[in-house]
């Protein structure tokens, strides 16, 4: 039998602020069981660490990470991010640059693209942050939104292997809709 494996990947900088929740929601996972097709880990800042583990080969990808969209601190969603998605989001600055101090998802991805390399269905768990100041520790939405998160992803993992690698689809209610565009000439989101 064919197993699939899905890598759940804490993400952020605990010395900014809010920027430390993926690790935050990574720390309480790894606390508890997971299913063993499954692996759990805290990358932090280690972009590059990151980007190496996802060319082993994975079927699906949860990154859990702050995402700025302009909604109120603490809010939690579930997004998937599409090649199509990677492909648009690219800046077009010529080849993906390895900096192993300070490798943002996209650029991990857009590395994993360059290469040739797939990290599977690429999911996101984020978190609208309060705080990316320096300092330590989360603002009190943040804190509040970990748990909720622990939880999001614990659905994931019990929705199982085939929905998080797409076999299947997700149950419903999970994947927040898709951000809306801004318009170019007046910058309003549509």
């Amino acid at each position: 039998m064919n197993r699939r494996r899905v890598l759940v990947a804490g993400l952020g900088n605990i010395f900014l602020g809010d920027d430390g929740f993926g690790v935050a929601v990574a720390s309480r996972l790894l606390a508890g069981p997971c299913p063993a097709w499954l692996r759990v880990a805290d990358y932090g800042i280690r972009g590059v660490h990151l980007a190496y583990d996802l060319m082993a080969g994975y079927d699906a990808t949860i990154l859990i990470d702050v995402d700025c969209r302009g909604d109120a601190p603490g809010t939690v969603r579930l997004l998937e991010i599409s090649a199509a998605d990677r492909a648009a989001g690219r800046a077009d600055d010529g080849p993906v640059l390895v900096d192993p101090h300070g490798m943002q998802p996209q650029r991990v991805l857009d590395l994993l693209d360059s290469c040739g390399s797939a990290p599977g269905r690429v999911l996101l768990v984020g978190c609208e942050p309060a705080d990316l100041s320096e300092r330590m520790g989360l603002s009190p939405p943040v804190e509040a939104a970990v748990e909720p998160a622990v939880a999001l992803v614990r659905q994931l993992w019990e929705a199982g292997q085939a929905a998080l690698t797409g076999a299947l689809p997700l149950p419903a209610g999970l994947l927040a809709a898709p951000p809306a565009e801004e318009d170019r000439e007046t910058g309003v989101r549509v």
